[in-house]
């Protein structure tokens, strides 16, 4: 289901655009972040407050999507999928020292 609508979102966004599916635009309302919302929920015990870095592209014609969860606590997670993957790999974002 989560597939069949995200699909739908992002070849009406592309055809709308004039694309014709060769360049992917983001979608107007990515389902697939209520999805990576639900399961930082379940695995992380993370209220997710906003997004950044959202991303969606294509890989080797398979579909990406990507995104760092803020949550209530501070902590941040990254979240990101590749289909026809249907959970996200998650990774807690550390401290960075350059």
């Amino acid at each position: 289901m989560f597939r069949t609508a995200f699909l739908k979102i992002v070849l009406g966004s592309a055809f709308a655009l004039g694309a014709g599916g060769a360049a992917m635009a983001q979608s107007a309302n990515p389902a697939w972040l209520d999805q990576l919302s639900e399961q930082l929920a379940l695995e992380q015990d993370c209220a997710v407050d906003y997004y950044l870095n959202i991303r969606e592209g294509e890989l080797a014609g398979r579909l990406t999507f990507e995104a760092r969860a803020q949550c209530a606590d501070g902590r941040q997670f990254d979240g990101s999928l590749t289909e026809p993957a249907e959970s996200f790999t998650i990774s807690e974002c550390g401290v960075q020292v350059c």
